[in-house]
């Protein structure tokens, strides 16, 4: 498997949108265009309902593995105007609608949502759910961080109806975590994860990263035990990915020597995977693991489970609108990002428009492609029809193909795809395959993480 992941960890698109954005054909795109789309969509989605992406996007301090859209600050008084300029967008897009919404899913991340008082993020919801409907059993879920998330967080947004909530937790070795400004003791992850499940909260994950700075085999190792010993329900694993040519100066508080090896952090992920297995975590896909006893491992068994900007989630909806700085939304037809200037987003929403600044309306080619990947992310197989064949260059997606299933990766029909046990790590990579417009115009410069 070593041999494997030292061949295919490559540089590739983490795949929660296909075009993805570097792809987006931004000649074709406006703001009508998407509004239509966006409204085309609520009109299919009345009985599935509507998800939501809020972004609050500040942090009193930089953690420097983020790749994240942030602002750092320590002035809480920019919480309620910000909230304001949240709800008055939401109201933006409701009066697009003939009837009220329904949200199935609502996400809250940053930044550091619990960089906000309980009060302000209880004002918010409330805010969303005066022009909407709750589903019948609705997915809300938040991002916490340990060091600032209290009780009554975790109680205002439960009372809203939140029920799940995903700490991050990064690695334990007090090294590793100056390396990354994130000092965070193991005591404050137990607190808060005992906390949520007093409360109730049905649903308590923990993010993990391998390849940080400093950080060695024994490093994940420990943090993995530690982070068995609370039992959450969902774990993510993930690679660090260092691009500081995107995020500029936040992720060059360390020297790239400082970063493990290629052998070192293949080691660490391979570790992490075979213990995250022996502690009774199901592999649901791409870096995500999970009891048997949550949502999110039942979704991948009886085919529901579904990807987006928000990540893997256990029911698909055809219409996720981003609300907030940077935020990105999806019609299915069409994608859409808000501006990241906070100054800017704010005299937007105040006029009245809709603070898009950049997105790509879905070909017809997109569109089937968006489903084979999805359904490779997602299910790990995808089938086509003969209509598809006349649309797409199916010939040259087997072409891409082939060397993986000589490696055992992949096993290829007439009209369908499976990924074997052994292809599961590289879903990424043969999600790739699929990509026929990254093939078509490979980057000159490099533009996403490595896959492993």
């Amino acid at each position: 498997m070593c041999d494997l992941v030292q061949k295919y960890n490559v540089p590739g698109p983490r795949y929660t949108s296909y075009p993805t954005v570097p792809y987006w054909d931004l000649n074709t795109f406006s703001g009508e265009l998407w509004k239509s789309t966006v409204v085309k969509a609520f009109q299919e989605s009345e009985e599935e309902g509507i998800s939501l992406y809020i972004h609050l996007p500040f942090c009193e301090s930089l953690c420097t593995f983020c790749g994240c859209h942030k602002r750092i600050t320590k002035r809480h008084e920019l919480e309620q105007p910000y909230i304001v300029s949240v709800l008055k967008e939401w109201r933006l897009y409701c009066d697009l609608f003939e009837s009220r919404p329904t949200i199935k899913e609502l996400h809250l991340g940053g930044g550091t949502p619990t960089f906000f008082s309980p009060e302000h993020l209880k004002m918010l919801i409330e805010g969303i759910l005066e022009l909407a409907d709750m589903d019948k059993n609705p997915e809300f879920s938040f991002e916490g961080h340990p060091n600032n998330t209290t009780k009554a967080h975790l109680r205002a947004l439960y009372d809203v109806g939140f029920r799940r909530v995903c700490f991050g937790v990064q690695d334990y070795n007090e090294t590793v975590q100056k390396a990354i400004n994130r000092i965070q003791p193991f005591e404050h992850v137990e607190q808060v994860t005992q906390w949520a499940r007093e409360i109730g909260y049905t649903s308590v994950g923990h993010d993990i990263i391998y390849g940080l700075p400093f950080q060695t085999s024994s490093d994940v190792e420990n943090t993995l035990l530690k982070t068995n010993a609370l039992r959450p329900d969902r774990i993510a694993f993930y690679s660090y990915a260092h691009v500081p040519w995107i995020k500029g100066n936040g992720q060059r508080g360390y020297n790239e020597d400082d970063l493990p090896s290629s052998t070192e952090k293949k080691t660490q992920y391979e570790m992490g995977k075979k213990m995250l297995a022996e502690f009774g975590y199901k592999d649901v896909g791409m870096d995500h693991f999970a009891l048997p006893t949550d949502n999110l491992y039942h979704a991948l068994v009886d085919g529901s489970l579904h990807r987006n900007f928000m990540g893997y989630t256990p029911s698909k909806t055809k219409l996720m609108i981003g609300l907030g700085v940077s935020s990105i939304g999806d019609s299915w037809y069409g994608f859409a990002q808000n501006v990241k200037s906070l100054d800017e987003y704010e005299h937007l929403v105040n006029s009245g428009v809709i603070p898009i600044f950049r997105g790509h309306i879905l070909t017809q080619e997109d569109q089937i492609l968006r489903k084979h990947i999805l359904n490779i992310m997602c299910q790990f197989e995808t089938h086509w029809g003969k209509n598809e064949i006349e649309s797409v260059d199916f010939d040259r997606i087997i072409e891409n193909l082939t060397e993986m299933q000589s490696d055992g990766l992949v096993e290829i029909g007439a009209d369908y795809i499976k990924v074997t046990s052994k292809g599961r790590p590289f879903v990424r990579n043969i999600s790739m395959a699929f990509d026929l417009k990254l093939y078509r115009k490979k980057p000159e410069t490099r533009i996403f993480s490595m896959t492993v």
